[in-house]
Protein backbone atom coordinates (compact mmCIF):
# COMPACT_ATOMS: atom_id res chain seq x y z
CA UNK A 1 0.00 0.00 0.00
CA UNK A 2 1.52 3.38 -0.95
CA UNK A 3 2.66 5.47 2.00
CA UNK A 4 0.32 8.35 1.05
CA UNK A 5 -2.66 6.02 1.44
CA UNK A 6 -1.42 4.65 4.77
CA UNK A 7 -1.09 8.19 6.11
CA UNK A 8 -4.77 8.78 5.40
CA UNK A 9 -5.91 5.68 7.30
CA UNK A 10 -6.69 5.65 10.99
CA UNK A 11 -7.58 2.67 13.17
CA UNK A 12 -9.19 3.51 16.48
CA UNK A 13 -11.30 1.85 19.16
CA UNK A 14 -15.01 1.71 18.33
CA UNK A 15 -17.09 4.37 20.12
CA UNK A 16 -20.75 5.33 20.08
CA UNK A 17 -19.89 8.23 17.75
CA UNK A 18 -18.97 5.87 14.89
CA UNK A 19 -21.81 5.40 12.40
CA UNK A 20 -22.10 1.66 11.78
CA UNK A 21 -25.48 1.72 10.04
CA UNK A 22 -24.17 1.70 6.45
CA UNK A 23 -21.45 -0.91 6.91
CA UNK A 24 -21.83 -3.90 4.59
CA UNK A 25 -19.07 -6.44 4.01
CA UNK A 26 -21.20 -8.98 2.18
CA UNK A 27 -20.93 -11.47 5.06
CA UNK A 28 -24.22 -11.08 6.89
CA UNK A 29 -23.13 -12.42 10.32
CA UNK A 30 -20.17 -10.02 10.36
CA UNK A 31 -22.38 -7.09 9.32
CA UNK A 32 -25.07 -7.90 11.87
CA UNK A 33 -22.51 -8.27 14.66
CA UNK A 34 -20.90 -4.93 13.82
CA UNK A 35 -24.18 -3.04 13.61
CA UNK A 36 -25.90 -4.52 16.65
CA UNK A 37 -23.45 -6.27 19.00
CA UNK A 38 -19.97 -4.73 18.74
CA UNK A 39 -20.74 -1.70 20.92
CA UNK A 40 -22.25 -3.84 23.65
CA UNK A 41 -19.28 -6.24 23.54
CA UNK A 42 -16.94 -3.26 23.96
CA UNK A 43 -18.91 -1.86 26.93
CA UNK A 44 -19.00 -5.26 28.65
CA UNK A 45 -15.30 -5.97 27.93
CA UNK A 46 -16.15 -9.08 25.91
CA UNK A 47 -14.22 -7.89 22.84
CA UNK A 48 -12.23 -4.85 21.82
CA UNK A 49 -13.57 -3.65 18.44
CA UNK A 50 -11.37 -1.40 16.31
CA UNK A 51 -12.48 0.49 13.21
CA UNK A 52 -10.64 1.68 10.11
CA UNK A 53 -11.85 5.26 9.61
CA UNK A 54 -11.30 7.15 6.37
CA UNK A 55 -10.80 10.92 6.09
CA UNK A 56 -14.54 11.44 5.46
CA UNK A 57 -15.35 9.52 8.71
CA UNK A 58 -16.57 6.48 6.74
CA UNK A 59 -15.84 3.15 8.39
CA UNK A 60 -14.00 1.03 5.83
CA UNK A 61 -13.53 -2.00 8.06
CA UNK A 62 -13.25 -3.37 11.55
CA UNK A 63 -11.81 -6.14 13.67
CA UNK A 64 -12.15 -7.41 17.23
CA UNK A 65 -9.59 -8.69 19.69
CA UNK A 66 -10.16 -10.62 22.92
CA UNK A 67 -8.42 -13.07 25.20
CA UNK A 68 -8.83 -16.80 24.67
CA UNK A 69 -7.06 -20.04 25.40
CA UNK A 70 -6.24 -23.14 23.39
CA UNK A 71 -6.06 -26.72 24.56
CA UNK A 72 -2.53 -27.97 24.07
CA UNK A 73 -3.80 -31.13 22.35
CA UNK A 74 -5.49 -29.10 19.60
CA UNK A 75 -2.20 -27.73 18.29
CA UNK A 76 0.16 -29.39 15.79
CA UNK A 77 2.74 -31.71 17.39
CA UNK A 78 5.72 -29.61 16.21
CA UNK A 79 4.20 -26.56 17.95
CA UNK A 80 3.37 -28.45 21.17
CA UNK A 81 6.99 -29.60 21.53
CA UNK A 82 8.05 -25.98 22.05
CA UNK A 83 5.44 -25.22 24.74
CA UNK A 84 5.16 -25.97 28.46
CA UNK A 85 2.87 -28.88 29.27
CA UNK A 86 -0.06 -26.80 30.51
CA UNK A 87 -3.50 -28.10 29.52
CA UNK A 88 -4.42 -24.62 28.20
CA UNK A 89 -2.19 -21.97 26.68
CA UNK A 90 -3.17 -18.30 26.50
CA UNK A 91 -3.86 -16.73 23.12
CA UNK A 92 -5.36 -13.64 21.52
CA UNK A 93 -8.53 -14.12 19.49
CA UNK A 94 -8.92 -12.08 16.33
CA UNK A 95 -12.66 -12.72 16.49
CA UNK A 96 -13.87 -10.82 13.46
CA UNK A 97 -12.33 -8.88 10.61
CA UNK A 98 -14.36 -7.35 7.79
CA UNK A 99 -14.00 -4.69 5.10
CA UNK A 100 -16.95 -2.78 3.68
CA UNK A 101 -17.74 -3.92 0.11
CA UNK A 102 -17.21 -0.42 -1.25
CA UNK A 103 -13.60 -0.62 -0.03
CA UNK A 104 -12.69 -4.23 -0.74
CA UNK A 105 -9.73 -4.90 -2.98
CA UNK A 106 -7.77 -1.88 -1.73
CA UNK A 107 -5.55 -3.70 0.76
CA UNK A 108 -7.57 -2.62 3.78
CA UNK A 109 -7.99 -6.20 5.02
CA UNK A 110 -4.22 -6.67 5.20
CA UNK A 111 -3.89 -3.21 6.78
CA UNK A 112 -6.42 -4.15 9.48
CA UNK A 113 -4.74 -7.50 10.06
CA UNK A 114 -1.33 -5.82 10.45
CA UNK A 115 -2.83 -3.35 12.92
CA UNK A 116 -4.44 -6.18 14.91
CA UNK A 117 -1.21 -8.17 15.01
CA UNK A 118 0.75 -5.10 16.08
CA UNK A 119 -1.72 -4.38 18.89
CA UNK A 120 -1.48 -8.00 20.01
CA UNK A 121 2.32 -7.75 20.29
CA UNK A 122 2.03 -4.56 22.36
CA UNK A 123 -0.29 -6.18 24.91
CA UNK A 124 1.11 -6.71 28.38
CA UNK A 125 -0.93 -9.89 28.70
CA UNK A 126 0.78 -13.19 27.89
CA UNK A 127 -0.33 -14.72 24.59
CA UNK A 128 1.23 -17.65 22.76
CA UNK A 129 -0.48 -16.92 19.41
CA UNK A 130 -3.20 -15.04 17.57
CA UNK A 131 -6.11 -17.35 16.75
CA UNK A 132 -8.73 -16.87 14.03
CA UNK A 133 -11.84 -18.82 13.08
CA UNK A 134 -12.23 -18.26 9.34
CA UNK A 135 -15.87 -17.71 8.37
CA UNK A 136 -15.46 -19.19 4.89
CA UNK A 137 -12.90 -20.58 2.44
CA UNK A 138 -12.00 -17.15 1.12
CA UNK A 139 -11.18 -15.96 4.66
CA UNK A 140 -9.20 -19.15 5.34
CA UNK A 141 -7.08 -18.57 2.23
CA UNK A 142 -6.53 -14.92 3.24
CA UNK A 143 -5.16 -15.96 6.63
CA UNK A 144 -3.04 -18.75 5.16
CA UNK A 145 -1.45 -16.22 2.75
CA UNK A 146 -0.60 -14.19 5.86
CA UNK A 147 1.29 -17.16 7.39
CA UNK A 148 -1.45 -18.45 9.68
CA UNK A 149 -1.35 -22.20 10.23
CA UNK A 150 -4.43 -24.43 10.44
CA UNK A 151 -5.23 -26.50 13.51
CA UNK A 152 -4.77 -30.19 12.57
CA UNK A 153 -8.39 -31.25 13.05
CA UNK A 154 -10.07 -27.91 12.31
CA UNK A 155 -8.86 -26.35 9.04
CA UNK A 156 -11.05 -23.24 9.49
CA UNK A 157 -9.36 -22.47 12.83
CA UNK A 158 -5.89 -21.02 12.31
CA UNK A 159 -3.10 -19.54 14.40
CA UNK A 160 0.09 -17.57 14.06
CA UNK A 161 2.62 -17.84 16.90
CA UNK A 162 3.31 -14.58 18.71
CA UNK A 163 7.08 -15.10 18.34
CA UNK A 164 6.58 -15.06 14.55
CA UNK A 165 4.36 -11.98 14.75
CA UNK A 166 6.89 -10.09 16.91
CA UNK A 167 9.56 -10.63 14.23
CA UNK A 168 7.32 -8.75 11.78
CA UNK A 169 7.59 -5.59 13.87
CA UNK A 170 11.24 -5.80 14.99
Amino acid sequence: MPRSIEEKLRVEPLTSSHDRSEFESGVEPLDRYFRTQAGQDARKNMAAPFVLVLLDATIAGYYTLSATSVQLGELPAQTVRKLPRYPLVPATLLGRLAVDRRHQGKGYGRFLLADALHRATRSEIASFAVIVDAKNESARRFYERESFLPFPDRPMKLFRPMADIRRLFD
